[in-house]
């Protein structure tokens, strides 16, 4: 048997297909009842149904309010249009749409003698709780987070955006598990235009497995090479609910806790809820320090590879001298002992991030022991090395959003700086600005509204103006008036 075509009249008929598929899965459940002397059949998956709430939404009620039917067909429009029973409102009709209802944590009633069956929300999936999110640091504002369950997320989001113009489209991915996801906008602000190349798009993604919004994220890229994200990504409902107050897109998947934000600007990687929670004056410095993080995180390393090998005449002449006293006890070049301590530091955060939590303590112990304290006695590696990737590691934490960037580009700049000096490392930064400046995430200027300067630059870009001219410049919500 195939998956294909409608359900049988014959109840038998049905329960056999359902056997041959599910009948080897021990979580699968079938029983045979007669409500109002009408041969059917209860199926359900246990763990994602409830066999009680099904009892006590339509089975009990039957039993006790026996209603003169004559035949399945009749028993079908009483469920679905007469009854006081909480069902689905279409019919389950082919066999394809009766595996993913089931598969969904429905319950399935299949009726003798009617060629479709009536489904029944009794989903009872095991799920987290709402807890607050471990990867997004938050003082003020609120400190819930998404789950991994696709309806208590879009709840979340509905919770906090509560006006009828929220939309929450809800369709499958074209994947083996048959993986659901969300599209949420608000229909007055969103652009029109991006909402229907982004269901467009989505309807068109074929993915093996699906298991993160990030998945989509290289589908709806424009320029693959470009290695500035055209999309945001959260874990707040809060910030999510922001974002579609500016007439962005969220989407969400079933099974990650994280929401995809399209598009997405440069300089909202450098934002955050507490921003807007503190005085003008605070936000506006802590950004800026932000943006001096992103910085020393991407340049500081290579810069000192070019100066101290090809340019020492930048470097004050004390700190010349205790630097070339630093270099001359070490085997290796800058540029080489540099690549080796920022990768070292890079094992280490991954290996702590990814070792089992009652051991990441060691690893962070043995080494910080093994670049720090034993690198620098046996003379493999100078402090001023050291000093500077840690310096570099460190700033990457404060922009997490970009961190992936941020590494990637301080390699190819410690590189080109150790290679060719100042113009190797002027490349490099003409590199990155031109990718900033040629990504267009769905026909947006993604610099905007650092570049080009202008009022917005300053209400809301590098620094951050007070509430009452941001509420009032913001009251257009389009992503194009911001």
């Amino acid at each position: 048997m195939t998956t294909d075509g409608k359900l049988s009249r014959n109840l038998q008929a049905n329960l056999a297909f359902l056997q041959e598929r599910f009948g080897c899965s021990s979580d699968f459940y079938t029983k045979e009842v007669a409500p109002c002397g009408i041969s059917c059949a209860i199926a359900l998956f246990t763990g994602l149904s409830s066999p009680e709430k099904l009892c006590i939404m339509a089975l009990d009620m039957l039993d006790r309010n026996p209603v003169p039917l004559q035949n399945g067909p009749a028993l079908l429009e009483y469920l679905l249009h007469q009854s006081r029973v909480p069902t689905e409102k279409q019919p389950v009709e082919d066999k394809t749409a009766l595996i993913e209802q089931l598969c969904a944590g429905m319950s399935v009633l299949l009726i003798d003698g009617c060629a479709a069956a009536v489904a029944f929300s009794t989903q009872e999936i095991p799920q987290r709780s709402v807890s607050t999110p471990g990867t997004e640091g938050n003082i003020r504002g609120p400190q819930e987070g998404f789950t991994e369950t696709l309806r208590c997320n879009v709840a979340l989001l509905r919770r906090q955006f509560r006006t009828d113009s929220l939309v929450a489209e809800i369709a499958t991915a074209q994947t083996r598990a048959k993986t659901e996801y969300c599209l949420l906008y608000d229909r007055t602000l969103a652009d029109p235009a991006l909402i229907d190349s982004l269901r467009r798009r989505l309807s068109e993604i074929r993915i093996p497995v699906l298991l993160d919004s990030a998945y989509f994220a290289s589908f709806l890229k424009q320029d693959k090479l470009n290695l500035f994200p055209a999309a945001a990504y959260t874990e707040r409902p809060a910030t999510a609910c922001a974002r579609l107050c500016e007439g962005k897109a969220v989407i969400l998947v079933a099974g990650s806790p994280t929401a995809m934000i399209v598009p997405s600007f440069f300089a909202e990687h450098f934002e955050c809820l507490d921003d807007y929670s503190s005085g003008a004056v605070f936000a506006g410095l802590i950004r800026l320090l932000k943006y001096l993080a992103f910085l020393l995180a991407v340049f500081g390393p290579g810069l000192y590879v070019a100066a101290v090998g090809f340019a020492p005449e930048m470097i004050p002449v004390q700190l010349l001298a205790k630097l070339a006293q630093a270099e001359t006890s070490t085997p290796l070049p800058p540029m080489l002992e540099m690549l080796g301590v920022t990768l070292l530091l890079e094992i280490v955060r991954e290996a702590g991030l990814r070792a089992p939590q009652s051991i990441s303590h060691t690893v962070s112990l043995v080494g910080a022991l093994i670049i720090g304290e034993t690198a620098v006695s046996a003379g493999i590696v100078s402090v001023p090395i050291l000093t500077m990737a840690a310096a570099a590691t460190i700033a990457t934490l404060a922009v997490p959003s970009l961190y992936e960037q941020s590494i990637l580009f301080r390699f190819v700049i410690i590189l080109l700086a150790g290679l060719f000096g100042v113009p190797g490392l002027a490349c490099g930064a003409c590199m990155i600005l031109a990718m900033a400046c040629g990504s267009e995430p769905f026909g947006f200027d993604y610099l905007y509204p650092l570049m080009p300067p202008g009022k917005a630059t300053f209400r809301d870009g590098f620094v951050r103006s007070i509430w009452c001219r941001l509420a009032k410049a913001g009251e257009g919500g389009h992503i194009d008036e911001r």
